[in-house]
This record gives structure tokens, C-alpha cells and sequence, in this order.
């Protein structure tokens, strides 16, 4: 059988830069292991593929190159904007059925989509600055001495991050991460990554600067992550980052730029966290996708 698949730049006005997400239209039919295959074929952070639902306009799947996760961002993201880009869905607030729940998207007519993220949990976690610092290949004064007034955390709005504060950007794009140590650390408070971040930006509109690893995703680092900028605006406002000026009513998030894939995440966190962006189409074509019962596969 054959599907067309896409691949979109999300977070970004430009292709080829931002995070990319595979998008598969119409899945139907698909079973889990061919939605797998396929996202390993893609070899892209995350795959989303479609299909009709009873409970909302439609119902997503995201899936790594090894692993399904409940939430992206990215690939929501993009996914609507190619929809919309397409003809395929007009300008509007649409329910998205996911793993974590129904959520509402809105598409605005200059095709920049915000997606409203699940309730927010922050947690804060007793972690050894040294271990931490170790599994990031950073100095320990680098995150100690911003961390009296933010502490560790666990936040998620559907995909938990551990969340690391650290001084300078300087320090932060000199990381030197070892995935073995971040996915131990992730696994020991229950995160599915790790997003370290600066108010030291390089851009002045910028509220911060972040790095997002998922090793426990199949992912060593994540271009400009969604999700986790989601999660990460529930914690500033958790820990009152910003002291006694008046919370942000939007904050920009930048990031991929050590990757050469920047790009920015917007961030509004009010009653609900949503983050919003834009995305562009970078490559579209089919997918031969062999049938399930001739695949090749040998079953163990």
C-alpha cells in the first residue's frame, strides 16, 4: 500500500530548520507496527499520524524512530499548519484526541497554530548537583548558582521533563551530554527527558534559551521541542521565576540554534499552557508500506 507522507518544519517560518515532524495524513489502516516502521523510515524526532475520531475532529499518534509518547508538539504543530495549508481544515479552534486526552487547537488565518496542552504538574526533586552536572558534561558551578532561587523540577503537560536551570549560555551550548547518564537520571524522577535552560538568550526577544535531551525517547537532542516548552512555562510560573515583575502574558522560547536548526516556541501559561507557532513544509511524497501479513518481519 502506498501513503503520502510529509515532512514539516515546525517553529519556524524557514525549511530546513526548526524541528522537522513527519506527518501522515491519513493513517487509516495502519496498524501500530506499521506506524512505527514508518516513523523509523522517516528518522525524524517524531511522527504524527491521523486518522478520524468519535470523541474529537480527529485523533493523533506521535511516534519516535523507537518508541510511541503520548505528546508532541512539534508535530502538532505541524501537522495542522500543513492541514491547513492544504485546504484540508479552515481557520478556527479544532479538538485533537491524543493519548493524554482531547485538546483544542487553534488555527489562525496567517496559519500560526496554538495548541493547548494538558494540566500542568510541577514537581520539585532532590538530585545531586554533581550527578547532574556530570551527565550534562557542564560545570556544577553552572547550574548551583542559579540554583538557590530555581530549583530542579519534573514538569509536564502531558510529556514530563526534567527541568535544569543554568547560569550562562556560554555553559549551556558547551554541554557535552552523555545519553546513557541523562536517560539513568530521567528514569530515576520519571521524566521522559531533560530541558536545561538560560535567561542568558541570544536574541533580545527572547525569554530564555533551551536544550531539550530525550535519550529515553530515542532522541539524543530535540531541535525546538513543544511539548517541553510547555511544560517548562507551568514551572516558571510554579517557582515564580520572575520574582516580583508581573508574569509574562507571552514568553518566546528559543532554541536549536547548536544544532543549526533554530527556531522559537511561543508560550502563553494562563488557566490552560498552550504554546504556538508556525511551520513550513519541507518535502512531500509516498511511502510504499508493506502489508502487514508480508512484511518480512520475524516475530520473536
Amino acid at each position: 500500500m502506498e501513503r503520502r507522507i510529509h515532512l514539516v518544519d515546525a517553529f519556524t517560518g524557514e525549511p530546513l530548520t526548526g524541528n522537522a515532524a513527519g506527518v501522515v495524513p491519513d493513517a487509516a489502516g495502519l496498524d501500530e507496527r506499521q506506524q512505527q516502521a514508518i516513523a523509523r523510515e522517516l528518522a525524524v524526532s517524531e511522527t504524527a499520524f491521523l486518522t478520524d475520531s468519535d470523541r474529537a475532529d480527529r485523533r493523533i499518534r506521535y511516534f519516535t524512530p523507537t518508541t510511541e509518547v503520548d505528546l508532541c508538539g512539534h508535530a502538532t504543530i505541524a501537522s495542522h499548519a500543513h492541514l491547513f495549508e492544504a485546504g484540508e481544515l479552515e481557520a478556527g479552534t479544532h479538538t485533537l484526541e491524543t493519548n493524554v486526552g482531547v485538546l483544542e487547537i487553534e488555527v489562525r488565518s496567517d496559519g500560526a497554530v496554538w495548541m493547548t496542552q494538558d494540566d500542568p504538574r510541577v514537581e520539585r526533586v532532590d538530585l545531586d548537583y554533581d550527578e547532574v552536572a556530570g551527565a550534562l558534561g557542564i560545570d556544577r558551578a553552572a547550574l548551583t548558582d542559579v540554583g538557590a532561587d530555581l530549583p530542579l523540577a519534573v514538569s509536564s503537560t502531558g510529556f514530563p521533563v526534567l527541568v535544569v536551570p543554568v547560569n550562562f549560555l556560554e555553559g549551556l551550548g558547551n554541554a557535552a551530554p552523555d545519553d546513557r547518564e541523562i536517560a539513568d537520571l530521567c528514569e530515576d524522577v520519571g521524566a521522559m527527558g531533560l530541558y536545561a535552560f538560560t535567561f542568558d538568550t541570544l536574541t533580545a526577544e527572547a525569554t530564555l534559551h533551551g536544550r531539550m535531551f530525550a535519550p529515553p525517547a530515542g532522541i539524543s537532542e530535540d531541535p525546538v521541542t513543544g511539548t517541553a516548552s510547555g511544560a517548562v512555562g507551568a514551572y516558571l510560573r510554579e517557582v515564580d521565576a520572575f520574582g516580583e515583575s508581573e508574569f509574562p502574558e507571552e514568553m518566546r522560547f528559543e532554541q536549536g540554534h547548536f544544532l543549526d536548526r533554530p527556531g522559537e516556541v511561543r508560550v502563553r501559561v494562563e488557566e490552560t499552557v498552550r504554546v504556538g507557532g508556525r511551520a513550513v513544509e519541507a518535502l512531500s511524497g509516498t511511502l510504499s508500506v508493506p502489508e502487514r501479513e508480508d512484511d518480512g518481519i520475524v516475530e520473536p
